[in-house]
C-alpha cells in the first residue's frame, strides 16, 4: 500500500520492574514503550484536510491528531508499526470518512522487518470520532486467510506468533460507527488487548458489526450500543479467539444472530489453532421487536464442522486440523437480558460452559 508519510520522533525506553516471586526478588524487564508523540504539525493537518479521490493513497501518521466538531476528514489514515505507539487521535466530534481503492477509513497495522520479526504498534487511542467506513486492526494479514497467516499455522506456536506480531491495547472510546458494507470493526489474527468501549455501531453491514480473528484475545467490548443492521451475519463474531470480555452493551433487535462463538476450520488452507474459550459475555441487553426467525442471541458451538470446507483432507496434525469442532467450551454467559425475547435465544452447543441467569 502506497502512503504519504508524516513522522514525529519519539524515545523508547525500558524501566526495570521489581517482583516477588515465591519469595525471591527478580529483576525483570518491562515492555518498551512510548513516549508521548508529538502533535501533528499544521501542514499534517492541512494534507489531512485535503480533498480526496478514489486513487488517493491514504496518509500515514505518527503524530497526535487533534480535530474539531464539524470537521470532516475525506483522506485514508494509516498507523504503522512502533512509530504510531502511543499516539491519540481525538476527534471531538469529527469525522473520519475516508476511503481509497475499497480499503479502510483507518488502519492501524504491523510492518514486517526485513529479518521476519514485526514492527508493532501498542497503545493507540481513537476516541470521539464518527467513523464513516470501517477501522481495521491488522498484524500478519488483513483476515485469517492471509498467506502470511496461512504459513505460520502450519506450525506449532502459531497463535503465540501471531499475538506477537499483531497491534495490542488499541483503545477506541465514545465512536460513532456508520456501517456501509464492510465490517466495520475487524480485528486481524492476533489482536490483543483491544477495547471499544461507550461506542455506537450504526448503518449497516454485509458481514458484522465486529469480528474477533482467530488467535485473538483479551479484547474487551463494553457498554456499547449495537443498533445496525447485519444482513445475514450475526452482530459480533468470536472465531477462534479467546479470554475476551463482552459486557454491558446493548442490541437492538438481532435478528440475523447477537454473539456466535465458533471456530473457522480451515477455510482458505489455515489452520485454526486457538479455540474460542474462556469468554465472558455478561449483563448484556438483547432488545426484541419482534421474534421471527430470530437466530440465537448468544450461541456457543455455532458451526461445529458445519462448512464444506471443513472436509479439506490435512496431513498436519495441529488444531483445527485435528477436529473441526468449534471447542467452544469454559465460557461463562450470565445476567444476560431477553427483553421482548426469551432464554431460548442463549443457545449452548459445546461442553463445560457456564449459562445462567438470562431471561
Amino acid at each position: 500500500m502506497k502512503t504519504f508519510r508524516v513522522s514525529s520522533a519519539r524515545a523508547c525506553r525500558r524501566n526495570l520492574l521489581v517482583a516477588l516471586v515465591g519469595g525471591l526478588v527478580a529483576i525483570v524487564a518491562a515492555p518498551a514503550t512510548a513516549e508521548a508523540a508529538a502533535p501533528c504539525p499544521a501542514a499534517t493537518i492541512a494534507q489531512l484536510q485535503g480533498p480526496a479521490t478514489p486513487s488517493m493513497p491514504p496518509v500515514e501518521i505518527a503524530c497526535d491528531l487533534l480535530l474539531d466538531l464539524g470537521q470532516t476528514i475525506a483522506v485514508p489514515i494509516v498507523l504503522s508499526g512502533n512509530a504510531a505507539s502511543g499516539i491519540t487521535i481525538d476527534c471531538r466530534g469529527a469525522t473520519l470518512s475516508g476511503r481509497s481503492g475499497g480499503g479502510p477509513t483507518l488502519l492501524i497495522r504491523s510492518l514486517e522487518k526485513a529479518d521476519g520479526s514485526w514492527d508493532v504498534p501498542v497503545g493507540v487511542e481513537i476516541r470521539n470520532c464518527t467513523i464513516r467506513g470501517n477501522i481495521d486492526i491488522r498484524g500478519m494479514g488483513r483476515n485469517g486467510e492471509a498467506e502470511k497467516v496461512r504459513l505460520s499455522s502450519l506450525s506449532e506456536g502459531h497463535t503465540a506468533r501471531a499475538q506477537a506480531a499483531a497491534p495490542r491495547d488499541v483503545h477506541l472510546s465514545n465512536l460513532t460507527f456508520q456501517g456501509e458494507s464492510a465490517i466495520p470493526l475487524y480485528a486481524a489474527p492476533g489482536v490483543t488487548g483491544m477495547t471499544v468501549e461507550n461506542s455506537r455501531f450504526t448503518g449497516r453491514t454485509n458481514g458484522t458489526a465486529i469480528y474477533l480473528d482467530a488467535e485473538s484475545a483479551r479484547n474487551t467490548i463494553l457498554g456499547n450500543l449495537f443498533d445496525i443492521r447485519t444482513l445475514w451475519r450475526e452482530v459480533i463474531a468470536v472465531d477462534g479467539s479467546a479470554d475476551n470480555r463482552i459486557e454491558n452493551n446493548r442490541f437492538e433487535n438481532p435478528l440475523t444472530g447477537g454473539i456466535f462463538l465458533y471456530r473457522n476450520c480451515g477455510e482458505g488452507g489455515t489452520i485454526r489453532h486457538q479455540a474460542p474459550q474462556r469468554n465472558v459475555i455478561a449483563g448484556n441487553i438483547f432488545h426484541y421487536d419482534g421474534l421471527w426467525a430470530a437466530r440465537p442471541a448468544v450461541w456457543l458451538g455455532s458451526r461445529q464442522g458445519w462448512r464444506f470446507y471443513c472436509s479439506a483432507p490435512s496431513p498436519i496434525p495441529l488444531g483445527s486440523s485435528l477436529s473441526a469442532d468449534d471447542f467452544a467450551q469454559h465460557n461463562r454467559v450470565t445476567g444476560n437480558r431477553l427483553p421482548g425475547g426469551t432464554p431460548r435465544l442463549i443457545r449452548n452447543d459445546d461442553e463445560d460452559n457456564l449459562v445462567g441467569d438470562n431471561f
